[in-house]
C-alpha cells in the first residue's frame, strides 16, 4: 500500500527528539509499503520541500514551532501545519491509506478531511489525550472551545478505521468516547536496544562536560515543559543540596530550561549539570555513565496515562527508573523490580529514596538488569514495530473484502 503518514514532529535518530514514527516507517518500507511523510521544518528555505530519508518519502511543511512558545502561538502552529497538510494531502496521488499520529489533535484534521473528500481510510495513533490535557493544565480554560474540542476529538475516533494508543489510560480515554473495543489497540513506546544499551561509560563525555568520574548520577533526558514536574524535581535536588556525592544531570530542551538554570545559580545548586540537547548517540552515550534515570510528570490525573520515551530508553540502557506517576508507568516499574515510585507531593521522599539508593547497589544492579531484560523482551522496537505493520496489515485485509 501507498501510505501517507501524518506526524508534525516527525525526526531521524540522528536529531533530537522521539524517533518512534521513523521506525515505524522503516518497518511499513520493509513489508511491501510506501511510506510518504508529510511534517515540519521550522527551519528549511522553502515553504514545502521534498526529499528521501532511508527510503521514507518526506514533505516537510516550513512551520515555525519551539517547545518554549506560548499557547497562542502554539495553536498557530497547530492550524498551521493543519490546513496546509489537508491541502498537500488532497494533491498526493495514490493514497491507499493514512496513518496520522498526535500530538497535536488537529492532526487528525487532515486524516479526517482525505476520508471525506477522497474517501482514504485512516489510523490514528493517539501519543496524548487531548483536548483533556491541555484542559487539564489550564492552557484551554475556554468552555466552549473545549465542548468543540472534545466534539472534534470523538469525531477523530469514530472515523478511523482503527486507532492505537500508546498506554493502558490513553485506551481506556477512547473507549470512554463510544469507541467499540476491537478498534483500538494498546501498543506502547518503543525501546531501542541496539540504541540505548549498558556498556563501558565514554569518558571523554565526562570531562568534555566536566562531570565527576566517581559521583553517583541521576538522569532527566528529554522534554522539559510544563508538564514534565521539573519544580517537583528541582525541590527535592534543594534538599540535596548538602550531598556531595549525587549530581542531577539534565539534557534535552523546552520552556522548563530557563528555570533550572535560574534555580541552580539562585540557590546555589552546584549538583545540577544542564548540558543541553542533544541526537540520539549522545544521549545513549550520557545516560549510559549514569546511575538512575527520571521520568517525572506534574500531579494531574491525565499526566498518569503518559507513556513516554525516557521510560523505554532507560529500561533499554539498563538503569533503575524513578517515576512520580501512579498510574501505569507505577506498575509497570514495580512489578517488574527496574525502579521505584516516588510521592508526587514529597520532594522530601524523593530526596530520601534517591539517598537510599545509592547507598544500595546491589539493588541498584537487579533493577537495572531486569530494565534491559524487560526492554529485550516485551518492549524493543523489533517487536512493537511488527506489531503495528501487522495493525496496518488487518486493515489492509478487510478494505480489500469491503470493496
Amino acid at each position: 500500500m501507498n501510505i501517507l503518514y501524518i506526524h508534525q514532529y516527525f525526526t531521524t535518530p540522528d536529531k533530537p527528539g522521539g524517533t518512534r514514527s521513523y521506525w515505524i516507517s522503516r518497518e511499513l518500507i520493509k513489508n511491501g509499503h510506501e511510506v510518504t511523510m508529510l511534517t515540519t521544518m521550522p527551519n528549511q528555505k522553502e515553504m514545502v520541500e521534498r526529499k528521501v530519508v532511508d527510503g521514507i518519502k518526506i514533505i516537510s511543511i516550513k512551520v515555525a514551532y519551539e517547545n518554549k512558545m506560548g499557547v497562542f502561538r502554539r495553536l498557530i502552529a497547530f492550524c498551521s501545519f493543519m490546513l496546509s497538510a489537508s491541502f498537500i494531502g488532497l494533491k498526493e496521488k495514490k493514497i491507499d491509506l493514512v496513518f496520522a499520529t498526535s500530538t497535536p489533535l488537529t492532526v487528525g484534521f487532515p486524516a479526517l478531511v482525505l476520508k471525506k473528500i477522497k474517501r482514504i481510510p485512516y489510523i490514528f495513533e493517539v501519543r496524548d489525550l487531548w483536548p483533556e490535557v491541555p484542559i487539564q493544565m489550564g492552557a484551554l480554560k475556554n468552555k466552549l472551545i473545549q465542548k468543540l474540542a472534545i466534539k472534534f476529538e470523538r469525531s477523530i475516533y469514530k472515523n478511523a478505521i482503527h486507532i492505537i494508543a500508546l498506554s493502558p489510560g490513553m485506551k481506556d480515554g477512547v473507549l470512554k468516547q463510544g469507541i467499540d473495543s476491537n478498534k483500538v489497540s494498546m501498543i506502547p513506546n518503543m525501546a531501542k536496544i541496539d540504541e540505548f544499551w549498558p556498556r563501558e561509560h565514554n569518558t571523554e563525555f565526562l570531562k568534555q562536560f566536566k562531570l565527576r568520574k566517581d559521583s553517583f548520577k541521576v538522569v532527566y533526558f528529554g522534554s522539559m515543559g510544563l508538564a514534565n514536574g521539573i519544580d517537583y524535581v528541582l525541590d527535592a535536588i534543594s534538599k540535596l543540596k548538602e550531598e556531595a556525592s549525587i549530581d542531577f544531570i539534565f539534557i534535552g530542551y523546552g520552556i522548563m530550561t530557563k528555570e533550572i538554570k535560574r534555580r541552580k545559580e539562585k540557590e546555589n545548586l552546584e549538583n545540577i549539570y544542564f548540558l543541553g540537547n542533544f541526537n540520539m548517540n549522545e544521549t545513549s552515550e550520557i545516560v549510559n555513565f549514569c546511575d538512575v534515570s527520571l521520568v517525572t510528570f506534574s500531579n494531574l490525573p491525565i499526566l498518569y496515562t503518559n507513556s513516554p520515551n525516557k521510560l523505554f530508553d532507560s529500561l533499554s540502557a539498563g538503569k533503575p527508573i524513578v517515576v512520580n506517576s501512579p498510574g501505569w508507568t507505577k506498575d509497570l516499574v514495580e512489578k517488574n523490580n527496574c525502579g521505584i515510585f516516588v510521592d508526587q507531593n514529597s520532594p522530601e521522599d524523593f530526596a530520601e529514596k534517591i539517598v537510599k539508593l545509592k547507598n544500595s547497589p546491589e539493588i541498584l544492579r537487579t533493577m537495572g538488569v531486569n530494565s534491559r531484560k524487560l526492554a529485550e523482551s516485551t518492549y524493543d522496537k523489533s517487536i512493537l514495530c511488527k506489531q503495528i505493520v501487522a495493525v496496518v496489515k488487518n486493515q489492509q485485509t478487510l478494505l480489500n473484502k469491503s470493496k
